[in-house]
């Protein structure tokens, strides 16, 4: 008797099981993606004088420290890696990325706008001014 009441019931089981199943996946999906901020900055001209046919016009700024900001109020800082590389996570938001330390004498060092976008990495490629010419 047990069985006959048991067979109707197994389709239930299996579609709440797979119910179950997809919440998880999407959930795993969904937490996955990052929000933020990742590019290179390069730093351009690369020498004094003209630039020579065959010369790179620009080359990675490394190591360099640089703020983002939320209107006055800084929310994150972060440092470009060997080839002027840097990944950091933030919220979805409209921020300006600069040099922290602009008491250098030459060059331009942003600030640079970025709109944050809610679920992906946002793509920057920023050249600073050297100042060299």
């Amino acid at each position: 008797m047990h069985r006959m009441y048991l067979l109707p019931m197994m389709p239930v089981c299996l579609a709440l099981l797979s119910c179950v199943v997809l919440a998880e996946l999407s959930s795993t999906a969904s937490s996955n993606s990052e929000t933020g901020l990742e590019g290179v900055i390069t730093i351009s001209p690369t020498h004094g004088g003209p630039i020579k046919q065959g010369e790179p016009e620009s080359k990675p700024l490394p190591n360099v420290a640089f703020a983002v900001k939320e209107g006055d109020r800084t929310v994150a800082t972060f440092k470009t890696d060997e080839q002027g590389r840097f990944r950091i996570p933030l919220p979805p938001g409209h921020y300006n990325v600069a040099a922290a330390d602009q008491g250098h004498k030459f060059g331009k060092y942003g600030p640079f706008p970025v709109e944050v976008v809610a679920g992906k990495m946002t793509q920057a490629h920023w050249d600073c001014d050297s100042g060299l010419r």
